[in-house]
């Protein structure tokens, strides 16, 4: 893996984006601060400058078809709770891809893929990981930090480093059906609210909230979820669900 590390850029994913003919396969670039940086939903993603790691990975898969794209962001969700379990911080995946210790959030992922015919010629694969900042001054919700967990201090250059062997090897296993496969037991294994318990959910664009439980994910992405009310099981494609917290 190659680590390209930028003192400051608007978005690590827009720079690999257009650098991507001119950067070799798992080049990681990192920002020590990102000006605008992507988080899902195009919401923005915080961080204080030099506390963190946040970076693009430019990933060209091999073997790995369109429809299964999801493996890939299987992988990267994996590759990150191993790096934390690693740190002795126990998290779980909320589906699709964001990363929780708790009810708190500690990482977010966005990945873009581009296309050609048949194949997916690069993965454009963001990360944000809460690493040494203390305070959080945005309105999001609920985030923590490695350092506000353990109370240690971080180096974010072995940080990068443990991540990108983790991704190394996590990536890896999606060019083979029995890696994906593998690759979608994990996940499951460690979706967050997976644990069979009713829990809060809203349908995108309604105020209602019904209690569900989480039933499946399908190897394509999408995720099942039994209303506890009526006993129906529907399933949603990113963005069609909304955990509530």
């Amino acid at each position: 893996m190659d680590f390209l590390l930028l003192e400051q850029v608007d978005s690590t994913n827009s720079y690999v984006s257009h650098h991507a003919a001119s950067l070799a396969d798992m080049t990681m670039v990192i920002a020590d601060a990102q000006t605008a940086g992507r988080g899902q939903r195009g919401n923005s993603w915080e961080s204080e400058p030099g506390k963190n790691l946040t970076f693009t990975l430019l990933h060209r898969p091999k073997g790995v078809l369109p429809r299964e794209q999801f493996a890939i962001s299987e992988a990267t969700a994996l590759a990150v709770a191993d790096f934390l379990e690693e740190n002795g911080i126990s998290a779980a995946v909320k589906w699709p891809n964001d990363i929780y210790v708790g009810d708190r959030k500690i990482a977010g992922i966005l990945i873009e893929h581009s296309l050609t015919g048949s194949a997916i010629t690069d993965s454009r694969i963001g990360v944000g990981l809460n690493v040494n900042q203390l305070e959080f001054r945005s309105d999001a919700p609920n985030p923590v930090s490695m350092r506000q967990l353990t109370g240690q201090d971080y180096d974010i250059s072995r940080t990068a480093a443990r991540v990108g062997a983790h991704l190394d090897r996590r990536l890896a296993m999606a060019s083979t059906p029995e890696g994906r496969e593998a690759l979608h037991t994990g996940f499951r294994s460690r979706l967050w609210r997976g644990d069979g318990g009713a829990y809060p959910f809203r349908r995108r664009g309604e105020e209602e909230i019904f209690h569900g439980v989480i039933t499946g994910v399908s190897l394509e992405g999408p995720l099942s979820v039994c209303d506890n009310a009526t006993g129906e099981t529907s399933e949603f494609m990113f963005k069609e669900v909304e955990f509530v917290l």
